[in-house]
């Protein structure tokens, strides 16, 4: 299914005044001044892209009302090329060579896809499979042995008893002051 986006570029109806068409374009999309004048500026704009072909034409026959000319255009459909690893060796001492070493070890060998990836042609990184599933994947690790704490030296208080801190004594009582006054 063919996909559109459609643009405008400043481009008035014949006979159209560019204050009404503003004011047109204002009141269709709902817009301020600010993002209408910016339509205004030469550039090609894309207004709504991954449009269907009746959506674009509702687009395109909107703005032509308002007195714009709308630009509708078909939008790339954009496929990846992947290039297949090429088949096993069919030489028996290369298959033995490969063989030795386990798969995990080989080194991966990527065809770059575009230039930022052909930066990582020469990283040599091993091929990780794909474990099945139900798989545990971490490493076994030996159970922890709790540590020895010798508590011989600690009791338990008697119901009630209060736990706050012990005085000392050097606390001293707090002196009394309510006979002292302030005169004016």
């Amino acid at each position: 299914m063919s996909r559109y986006e459609i643009s405008f570029s400043g481009e008035l109806a014949p006979g159209a005044k560019l204050e009404q068409v503003e004011a047109n374009l204002t009141r269709l999309f709902q817009a301020d001044a600010q993002r209408i004048a910016v339509l205004f500026s030469g550039r090609r704009i894309v207004i709504k892209q991954d449009l269907d072909h009746a959506s674009v034409e509702k687009y395109r026959q909107a703005m032509a009302r308002a007195g714009a000319i709308a630009e509708v255009r078909p939008v790339p459909v954009e496929v990846e090329e992947i290039e297949l690893a090429p088949p096993p060796p069919e030489d028996p001492v290369a298959a033995q060579r490969t063989s030795a070493t386990p798969a995990s070890q080989q080194p991966l060998k990527v065809a770059p896809r575009d230039e930022y990836m052909a930066a990582f042609v020469d990283v040599e990184a091993p091929d990780f499979g794909i474990a099945p599933v139900g798989a545990d994947l971490q490493d076994a690790r030996p159970p922890v042995q709790p540590p020895a704490v010798d508590l011989s030296q600690f009791s338990l208080a008697p119901v009630g008893s209060d736990m706050g801190e012990r005085r000392r004594a050097s606390d001293a009582p707090v002196p009394d002051t309510s006979h002292l006054k302030l005169v004016d």
